[in-house]
């Protein structure tokens, strides 16, 4: 048994396990203040005040050990969640750099043989063995940021071998490492040099070999495409989601990133589970979004990296689209692992206010991979994931910008960073 007492405030996001927040109810973290929580068996199994959870413990704990952890002057929240990385991959980027400052945009370096193809050749040379070595690095940088689920798409590979390669991968590592890994598969993430000029027939491979092989295997459980001008139309996007579909892989969908493209509306259309990106959203496919009750992912990290404008956050909230945020972290457009440094730019570039973005990096994000269930607030009988930072209260996390303020994670109970260090073993 854990006993956490003394927090200066939890917020337990609670009540919103069936379906995301929108609108104003992004507003309510259901705060705690003094607060008090009870761990058993990797599963909250009291939150409330520190003198009732003082008293659950008395009357409940018997002959068992009880650890005690006190939480004076810190802010408790669940476990934060990421729920669109592509962490999976060798090598880096850092050259692209200096070609974006001299004015490169996106698809130019993707045309040179940069971009994913770059990040594809790297992968598909590095083998399992190397791809779990590097990938750890950064699932423990995420782990320091107090984030305890990721989703991890494919899409390095760009042939079938390559995908499952890494999405094995994901699925060693969601065996072996803390941070749980819902995994993706997204092999239409580019059109790969050998098939440059012939994009429908790259699209009948992803149809006809790629997907049935990633189900049978239980690789994955959902199935994205990167829906853009010069990637995968609109046709050819909608055609691969309802693949995925038939193969019981449910649908996201990059969506309006460098041009508004309509993948916002084919998101509603086909009922995804979420776009993401949406730099370029029309008003028409924001107002579908929220009548399909898609979940928009918005990256600004992405945006701030490429010196692009962000998505529209306030007009998403106010046609009632549940938000959540994300790294999107990748080699090319979005080197980070601090959830926490997007959590800050969320408020001071896309306006979104700090309990917006709190939802939106947990409860909401949880809808996002489908684990609302069991994770994403700290409830009763939900698995004890919870972040504790060195601030008085959830507000000062955003104030107090760029600066990583974790000082405990608890991952299924178990501390996994204390004072702000990874806990080895």
């Amino acid at each position: 048994m854990i006993y956490i007492h003394s927090a200066a405030q939890i917020a337990t996001l609670a009540g919103a396990s069936t379906k995301p927040k929108t609108g104003k109810e992004m507003e309510e973290l259901d705060l705690i203040e003094d607060g008090g929580i009870v761990i058993e068996e990797g599963v909250f199994t009291f939150v409330g005040s520190s003198e009732e959870a003082c008293r659950y413990v008395a009357e409940h704990s018997g002959d068992r050990e009880v650890t005690v952890l006190s939480a004076e002057g810190k802010t408790i929240t669940p476990g934060l969640i990421d729920p669109h990385t592509h962490v999976v991959f060798a090598g880096s980027r850092e050259f692209e750099l200096n070609m974006r400052l001299q004015g490169a945009k996106y698809m130019d370096i993707l045309n040179a043989g940069g971009g994913i193809l770059y990040s594809t050749e790297r992968t598909r040379e590095a083998t399992e063995e190397q791809l779990m070595a590097e990938t750890v690095k950064r699932l423990d940088r995420f782990l320091e940021y107090g984030v305890t689920t990721i989703e991890a798409k494919s899409g390095y590979g760009l042939r079938l071998e390559e995908e499952m390669k890494q999405l094995r991968v994901a699925q060693r590592l969601n065996a072996s490492h803390p941070i749980d890994l819902v995994s993706t598969f997204m092999g239409a993430h580019a059109v790969p040099v050998e098939y440059k000029g012939d994009a429908d027939a790259f699209v009948r491979t992803i149809i006809g070999e790629m997907i049935p092989a990633v189900a049978r295997q239980g690789l994955a459980e959902f199935c994205d495409v990167f829906c853009e001008e010069g990637v995968f139309t609109v046709e050819q996007s909608r055609d691969i989601l309802l693949a995925g579909q038939k193969w019981g892989l449910k649908s996201k969908i990059h969506a309006d990133e460098l041009v508004s493209y309509g993948g916002a509306e084919l998101a509603a259309e086909l009922g995804a589970v979420s776009a993401d990106h949406l730099l370029h959203a029309s008003e028409a496919g924001i107002q579908q979004m929220a009548e399909a009750g898609v979940i928009a992912v918005l990256l600004p990290g992405t945006a701030f990296f490429l010196m692009a404008q962000p998505a529209n956050a306030r007009a998403m909230i106010a046609a009632g689209v549940p938000v959540a945020l994300s790294t999107d972290r990748n080699p090319g457009s979005s080197p980070t692992e601090s959830l926490p440094f997007i959590m800050n730019l969320a408020c001071l570039t896309m306006k979104m206010t700090p309990a917006e973005v709190l939802a939106a990096c947990t409860i909401n994000a949880a809808h996002a991979i489908g684990r609302a269930g069991t994770i994403g607030s700290i409830e009763v009988g939900k698995q004890a994931d919870l972040v504790m930072f060195d601030a008085p209260n959830y507000l000062y996390l955003q104030y107090h910008y760029a600066v990583n303020l974790v000082d405990t994670v608890l991952k299924k109970g178990e501390a996994v960073i204390q004072g702000g260090r990874r806990v080895q073993g």
